[in-house]
């Protein structure tokens, strides 16, 4: 992994910088299955945070509901001052300046690389194919592959299939960048070449909102931890209190299953 960011330098204190997402009171169901149980949530911009607990807990749900991919049943998730649990043509707006990169990599197979970036940016965004190409191979760079953009995703390698959905998902130029457990699908060899990427990708100042199980980049790159369980966030602290003295017995198992 690349070297450990200073991160007293990425970006001024927290609570100095204006508040981005806003959630209430947010509760979720799978029929019977109560996923999410209010949830209270702030997140200023800039932050970047991660997100753990045991499966089921609820993580990846609540990503969701941040980009209106799912719709809790009560509360708001107001995005930028915007509800998006409530359908209007704000939402929408606002939904386009998200992005989000799931564990699938969920590229287009018929379409090369290049094309794959240059989708939402042009039919969304209204970009011209040039300006949206010179954006797309930008990013591609950035994210170490832009001399597979003529290729398609079946001609690359798992991490490079999710580089390129980073890639593509940066293309749109998003406020806010959602992952969910973006290593977890992949070879063990090729987890660090997508965690690099995301070690860059916070040395930005993105908002960043991360599922994941790999705690040294939890450690390296959050500002803070939220640990769910039951639906619940049970812990929500900087990751040197999260990883030195966790404040619950859940969380207490969880890490020593976890870094053990």
């Amino acid at each position: 992994m690349t070297a450990p960011l200073n991160l007293a330098n990425l970006a001024p204190e927290a609570e100095s910088r204006p508040v981005l997402i806003d959630i209430e009171g947010l509760n979720k169901h799978y029929g019977a299955f109560h996923v999410l149980r209010d949830i209270n949530l702030q997140v200023r911009e800039g932050e970047r945070i991660v997100l753990c607990g045991p499966s089921g807990s609820g993580k990846s749900t609540l990503i969701r509901c941040i980009n209106r991919l799912e719709i809790a049943e009560q509360g708001s998730v107001h995005v930028d001052g915007i509800d998006l649990a409530k359908p209007s043509r704000q939402a929408a707006q606002v939904r386009s300046e998200i992005g989000m990169v799931f564990q699938h990599f969920n590229l287009f197979p018929h379409m090369s690389v290049l094309d794959n970036c240059l989708l939402a940016p042009t039919s969304v965004r209204g970009l011209s194919r040039k300006d949206a190409e010179e954006r797309a191979r930008m990013y591609l760079s950035k994210v170490g592959i832009a001399s597979q953009a003529d290729k398609y995703p079946s001609q690359l390698s798992g991490g490079q299939q999710q580089r390129v959905a980073i890639a593509r998902a940066l293309c749109m130029k998003p406020r806010i960048m959602l992952f969910d457990e973006p290593t977890s699908a992949l070879d063990p060899e090729m987890v660090a070449e997508v965690l690099d990427v995301l070690v860059k990708l916070a040395g930005t100042g993105m908002t960043m909102l991360c599922v994941t199980h790999e705690m040294g980049f939890a450690r390296q790159v959050a500002e803070r931890v939220l640990f769910l369980e039951g639906g619940q966030i049970i812990e929500d602290s900087p990751p040197q209190t999260f990883f030195g003295q966790p404040k619950t017995a859940r969380a207490q198992a969880f890490l020593k299953q976890i870094l053990h």
